[in-house]
């Protein structure tokens, strides 16, 4: 029987639970023994001219080796990205005449000792005359304060055109809401974390927390102007990345520099406060959606306009509205399909990917929309997505804008949850409540969703993959993904036991060292398995047919005779018993490995619904998740347990976009969400236990037959609790809320609409 599809535990967790996982930061190397700790002073004003700089007295405290600041820098100002980005709103390494957002770096201090450098960092004099902050992207497009003047505006990038005029003409219900998709913080349990030293051979090795070491080595290797080949990038175990940890940052460059520059090793580690203001963010988009169609529950048309908040300097948030854009169609057959978007620089931290990115932003959207116009026409929102979306399909679907859905059975995924639920029964409680007028009154909320992954990530969709049988009988994998709680060390192992019948337990993976993986395109994009884990797939087969040639000379047999043995994890001649030889004497012989490449035929497209019920305190406005009932459709599953944690993680996070959490700034641009004490994100005590319901459609796109499933869980996840809690106080007139769905939001929305007024 196939080890595949098969409960196996994660092999990486004994060494977690008992010696602990090696993060950046606990790194012990003699490369870096004698190494200096490097503490980045940050602006305090959001935004201001940069007056002048005295680090004089830090550079008499103690233990201070050296301190920087921008006229000590040799470095260009990092590239604006893409090429639609005005050059003038590239970073500078450190502040020169402006800063741009609280966080903003202004100067570095190197110390003996860690400690040393918040003391002497404490010491750096900035003086910054403050001027007025652009906070918000609608205070962003008025283009009255730039952040580049240079740029003559704060558009950082636009995408598509207005809609047609007549767009909605003819439809007999037209409904449009502004809405919010709050920015929020990634918040990995590790911090960002990075280390460089320079060898003898003028190169330089870097280890840095990421989430694909040969992307990362790429960055940093253009942004210092060095040859790839002087640079070696090394991946410890990483806590955690959801999308914020794709590629390198700047202050892991600059610490390779300052290791350069010094003269001795350099590490670098931020605090949770400096990492809720320094790190990139996620979402931060303002939408608004309008939908058109007949009051039978048809929609004819949907236009999706967005403004990306950028944050004060362009990262992977200037691409982020080409995928809200991209998947704007989501799972429904709508006639008519606009999107437009542009993205704005704003005095905040910029924005990145975050678990989805650009994705669920479309989803929440459309799911909204939805919701919307079953309100207006008065019909259940159940049957207008039963209406709406596409028919199964097992050949691919293009969308009206340009994506190539590979499979899909939306209205199953539809029909399972409603059944798993009790829709029905729900809302019959729903009513009965209503009816009492109960203080706690129930949401029902709904979303059906479809996303890509696998896409292009500027690497290819292709993903490399190095295999080894050793003459002790144990076989090493070497990787070009870059695991951070994923479990690629249990699925890459299962996936070559179940071609070799080498053990599991004797199968070891490697990733995150450019040197030994020189190609890889990292974990990102709920690509890994459909990539990655297709190309040890692959790896196997070329391995064993490298195997069987070798045999046959042994075995003095033709190659069409030889069949695998995986009972013996060898090859033997086929109807011959004990005629065979094992893989591991054929490695003791000559080396046995094989390195390939597998590029996949397109990207894959995941698809689910969820279903979310809520409590609601209308005196209160307090919202409880009393249940999350799922259908996460991605194919193929290699090993449930590992995709059932992906799953219930996206849960998570998605409840805690609906209901939580939200990164807050002040009209003068200071954060007001820059501890944990402020910033709240989801625990189990917050959550139910999740009702998970099996639906498989394999992909043809790659042998495995596996698509994504990292970021599913996310993507379906808030807009159904999101309409589940307008759902609970519909009925006393409350329209929409905006995301988080906080009690005192909640509370205000049922006032307002009490009082006459419209959400």
């Amino acid at each position: 029987m196939s080890i595949l599809g098969t409960r196996v535990v994660r092999t990486e967790d004994p060494l977690f639970l008992t010696r602990g996982a090696t993060y950046t930061d606990d790194l012990v190397d003699d490369r870096l023994t004698g190494a200096v700790h490097a503490t980045f002073v940050r602006s305090q004003v959001a935004h201001g001219r940069l007056l002048s700089v005295d680090a004089s007295a830090a550079r008499e405290a103690p233990g201070v080796v050296a301190v920087y600041t921008a006229e000590d820098l040799d470095l260009d100002p990092l590239p604006a990205g893409l090429p639609m980005v005005p050059q003038a709103m590239r970073r500078p390494w450190l502040a020169t005449d402006t800063v741009r957002f609280v966080g903003d770096l202004i100067a570095v201090v190197l110390t003996e000792d860690r400690y040393q450098g918040e003391d002497a960092a404490e010491l750096v004099a900035v003086d910054v005359d403050p001027l007025p902050a652009v906070v918000t992207t609608a205070d962003a497009a008025e283009d009255e304060v730039l952040l580049f003047p240079e740029a003559g505006t704060n558009v950082m990038a636009a995408f598509g055109e207005p809609a047609p005029h007549h767009f909605f003409d003819g439809c007999e219900v037209v409904v449009t809401q502004r809405m919010i998709n709050q920015r929020v913080a990634p918040v990995p349990l590790e911090t960002r974390s990075a280390a460089a030293a320079w060898g003898d051979d003028g190169r330089v090795t870097i280890w840095c927390t990421n989430q694909g070491a040969q992307q990362a080595k790429g960055e940093i290797a253009g942004w210092l102007g060095l040859d790839p080949a002087q640079v070696r990038l090394i991946t410890p175990d990483v806590g955690g990345g959801f999308g914020a940890k794709i590629g390198a940052d700047p202050e892991y460059a600059f610490v390779a520099w300052l290791a350069k520059k010094v003269g001795r090793p350099v590490r670098w580690t931020e605090n949770r406060s400096e990492n809720l203001i320094g790190m990139l963010h996620g979402r931060g988009q303002d939408q608004v959606v309008t939908i058109g169609g007949r009051r039978d529950g048809t929609v004819e048309a949907y236009s999706l306009v967005v403004d990306q908040d950028g944050g004060a300097y362009p990262r992977v948030g200037v691409v982020l509205p080409t995928l809200t854009m991209l998947m704007t169609p989501a799972v429904y057959g709508f006639p008519k399909v606009h999107a437009q978007a542009r993205v704005l620089a704003t005095n905040t931290t910029s924005i990145g990917a975050y678990r989805g990115a650009g994705r669920p932003e479309a989803t929440a959207a459309v799911e909204r929309a939805i919701d919307l116009f079953a309100a207006e026409i008065g019909m259940d929102p159940a049957e207008v997505r039963r209406k709406n979306v596409l028919p199964k399909f097992d050949t691919p679907h293009t969308t009206p804008m340009g994506a190539v859905y590979d499979s899909g059975d939306y209205v199953a995924a539809l029909d399972r949850v409603l059944e798993a639920a009790g829709y029905a029964e729900l809302r019959a409680e729903q009513a009965r409540r209503r009816e009492a007028g109960e203080a706690r009154q129930l949401g029902i909320g709904l979303s059906v969703y479809v996303e890509i992954t696998g896409a292009d990530n500027g690497l290819g969709s292709a993903e490399s993959a190095s295999l080894e049988v050793h003459p002790d009988g144990t076989a090493t994998v070497l990787t070009g993904t870059s695991p951070h709680g994923q479990g690629h060390a249990t699925t890459w192992a299962m996936l070559a036991s179940d071609q070799l019948g080498i053990p599991v337990e004797k199968i070891t993976v490697v990733h995150g060292d450019t040197d030994r993986i020189p190609r890889g395109g990292g974990t990102m994009g709920s690509r890994s398995l459909q990539q990655g884990g297709a190309a040890v797939h692959q790896a196997a087969i070329e391995l064993l047919d490298l195997a069987k040639q070798r045999a046959a000379e042994v075995l003095e047999a033709d190659v069409g005779d030889l069949e695998v043995d995986l009972a013996a994890a060898g090859i033997a001649v086929r109807g011959t018993p004990g005629s065979g030889i094992t893989l591991a004497e054929l490695a003791a012989t000559e080396q046995l490995l094989v390195d390939t490449r597998f590029t996949a035929e397109g990207p894959t497209f995941p698809f689910g619904a969820h279903l979310a019920v809520v409590e609601v305190d209308v005196e209160s406005g307090k919202a409880e998740l009393v249940r999350l009932v799922a259908v996460d459709d991605a194919g193929t599953i290699v090993n449930p347990l590992l995709a059932e944690g992906q799953r219930h993680g996206g849960f998570a996070q998605g409840v805690a976009q609906a209901l939580l959490e939200e990164v807050l700034y002040d009209a003068d641009g200071n954060p007001q969400t820059a501890t944990l004490a402020d910033y709240p994100f989801v625990s189990a005590t917050e959550l139910p236990s999740f009702e998970l319901v099996e639906m498989a459609t394999p992909t043809p796109m790659n042998p495995l037959g596996a698509k994504g499933i990292g970021e599913a869980g996310t993507i379906g996840a808030t807009p159904a609790v999101h309409n589940a809690v307008v759902d609970a106080v519909s009925y006393l007139g409350v329209r929409h809320i905006d995301m988080p769905a906080t009690p005192m939001r909640v509370w205000r929305a049922i006032q307002h609409a009490q009082q006459g007024g419209s959400n």
